[in-house]
Parts: C-alpha cells; structure tokens; sequence
C-alpha cells in the first residue's frame, strides 16, 4: 500500500508543473485552525479482517507547510477465538505538507500516541494501553478554499494499520 502512495506522489509530482504558475496554498493556510472527521479500516496483524474505523482531529497550521495536530480514533471492534478487542487511538502529530499545485498536496505525519485495547472474554474483562511513535503518509485536495479532502495510509502502532479518508474543515 505504501508503495502505491508513493508511486501517486511521484506521478502528481510530475503532472503539477502544468499548475505551478497558480500559488493558492493546498495544505493548512498559514496561522489557521483546523478541524475535521475520518472514517477508513483498520488491519491488526495476527486478525483475519478489516474492521471500519472512525475518528476526528483538531489541527493548527504554522504555515502552509507545517501543522501540528490532535486526534482521536476508534481503531475498530475485533473478535479472536472468542475474545472481543476494541482498539482506540488518539495522537499528536507534526504534518509536513509538500503542494503539488493549487489544489493538491502530499503530507507526511509524525508523533506519538496512546493506543488503548479493551478486551472482553465471556463476562470478563480488562484494559491495556501502549504508547509511541506513529506516522502516516497522505494527500490532501482543496475543493473550496476552506473545505478539503484526505486520504492516508498510518501506522499507529508496529502491528497496525489505518487507511482512512476525511473531510477538513478550515476557520
């Protein structure tokens, strides 16, 4: 999957020449809130399935190229032999955005974060949590000047994935 995203970076890359002449900022406009919801699926490595994740994020933009963001995440409800495992993120991240053109971007995501597991084995149950490093690889298209779309390929922990699209809601 990595491996397709970095493939559209450089294929965007070499069709946003025919747009450089247009400099409206793509990523987070500088000194700008931010905020916006995500739905996607989540893999856990050692489960069979894919399970729907959901999450929303409050970001703030530096300037068009550096962002620092807030999220939560629930991962997604697992079932393995029996036991149920629900998995929830939440994170702080730094965003490097890279512009293509007007209206699209490729990020990178680093930071850190708290994943907490809940387990539920016939009436019993317990809770773990683990924290660490996180990272994502994304794009973002501008549809209005305040309104964006996202999608993103993360690794919230060494055993996870998340790919996952959102809206972004700039003010």
């Amino acid at each position: 999957m990595l491996k397709k995203f970095a493939v559209a970076a450089v294929l965007a890359l070499g069709a946003s020449s025919s747009f450089a002449a247009n400099n409206v900022p793509t990523g987070p406009a500088p000194t700008l809130w931010y905020g916006g919801l995500d739905v996607g699926s989540s893999k856990v490595d050692d489960f069979d399935d894919r399970k729907t994740s959901v999450g929303g994020f409050v970001g703030y933009g530096f300037s068009q190229n550096v962002a620092v963001e807030l999220g939560y995440r629930q991962l997604g409800k697992f079932t393995y032999s029996g036991i149920d495992v629900t998995a929830k993120q939440t994170h702080l991240s730094v965003i490097g955005s890279l512009p293509l053109n007007p209206q699209f971007s490729v990020y990178g995501r680093l930071g850190y974060n708290n994943v907490k597991v809940d387990v539920n084995v016939g009436g019993y149950s317990g809770s773990g949590d683990t924290n660490g490093v996180m990272y994502g690889v994304g794009a973002h298209y501008r549809f209005t000047p305040d309104i964006l779309g996202r999608v993103e390929f993360q690794k919230p922990t060494s055993d996870s994935t998340n790919v996952h699209v959102g809206i972004v809601f700039e003010f």
